[in-house]
């Protein structure tokens, strides 16, 4: 069975700054909670989990989880995790995660960044298409967070 057309995000942006820079705004986790708003307890290392508090208005009473799979230098960062798991009540450690992939492209005018976000296709039934929604819109504004970010 091939994945629904809900099963994958896909955003992209052209940043105006070196590769090197976005790659340390994504991997480096200080950096990281800065624009996306988290405030992570450890470093990302590949196979590694770290978690941390939620900085945004209305999300502190929030905890971002994560596992690393991939740091390739420069190219590819990659994490899992639950998406739009913002029950408090709910332990979502059962679910599936969905994959969370940043790309990066060294181009003229900077860096080309794709974010990808796959997996939800194998998420319960129920949340699936809120989780899609979300996450969506959530990309999107992460995208121009990490663009006035590594501007600044």
């Amino acid at each position: 069975m091939s994945p629904s057309s809900t099963d994958r995000i896909e955003k992209r942006i052209l940043l105006r700054a070196p590769q090197t820079r976005v790659w340390q705004a994504l991997t480096d986790a200080g950096e990281f909670g800065t624009w996306f708003r988290v405030k992570l307890e450890g470093p990302f290392l590949p196979g590694r989990h770290t978690k941390g508090r939620i900085t945004y208005p209305g999300y502190e009473h929030l905890t971002m989880d994560v596992v690393v799979e991939t740091m390739a230098p420069e190219s590819l960062f990659s994490f899992r995790w639950h998406p739009y798991a913002v029950d408090p009540g709910v332990d979502y450690r059962s679910e599936p995660t969905t994959l969370v992939e940043f790309r990066l492209e060294a181009v003229d005018e900077g860096t080309r960044l794709s974010v990808t976000e796959s997996g939800f296709d194998q998420l319960p039934a129920h949340r699936r298409d809120e989780a899609y929604r979300m996450n969506d819109g959530g990309w999107a504004q992460q995208l121009v967070n990490v663009e006035r970010h590594v501007s600044a």
